[in-house]
């Protein structure tokens, strides 16, 4: 087995274990760190994968401005005395058996594609999924759209501090 085998299923199993971990706390505040955790795993897998640029995009945006705002916003609500638990409904058993589901689909694709699955990546991946082929991509063929998503961000946070300033006068 290859050294990169080895450290893609050491980085899915951490991903993995951290998700559930995640979703398997009490409290939001570990559950929020914990999906931090996860965004890292998964940043470390897109670098196994010559995605750097995914790697630092999702570090930057998820793990970082995300993942702040979401710990503010679980500061801000003051949720620390709150615990939910699970309790033994229909719900639970509806939930139960849609991820048995879901699990059992994956563990027959993943047996039965074994063969059709590629063995190692494409000849192009280490130029792909650079910063320069994505910024080059970026600013000729999407140039507008991307003009347009900094307009509607630039809109949005200008509508946001319109609304705070309102609400501290």
């Amino acid at each position: 087995m290859a050294i990169n085998n080895i450290i893609f299923w050491i980085l899915a199993v951490g991903a993995i274990i951290s998700a559930l971990l995640m979703v398997t706390r009490k409290s939001a505040v570990p559950s929020a760190l914990m999906l931090i955790v996860t965004f890292c795993f998964l940043a470390a897998l897109y670098l196994t994968l010559n995605a750097q640029f995914l790697a630092v995009v999702q570090v930057a945006v998820y793990a970082g401005a995300i993942m702040v705002l979401v710990v503010f916003v679980i500061m801000l609500l003051n949720l620390r005395g709150e615990v939910y638990a699970i309790t033994g409904n229909w719900k639970t058993a509806v939930g139960l058996l849609a991820v048995t589901g879901i699990l059992a689909q994956m563990i027959a694709v993943f047996v039965m594609a074994n063969d059709i699955l590629p063995k190692g990546l494409h000849s192009k991946s280490t130029e792909l999924g650079t910063v320069e082929s994505i910024g080059t991509k970026l600013y000729t063929s999407y140039a507008f759209p991307f003009e347009m998503a900094s307009i509607i961000l630039i809109a949005a946070a200008v509508g946001a501090i319109v609304l705070a300033k309102k609400k501290l006068t």
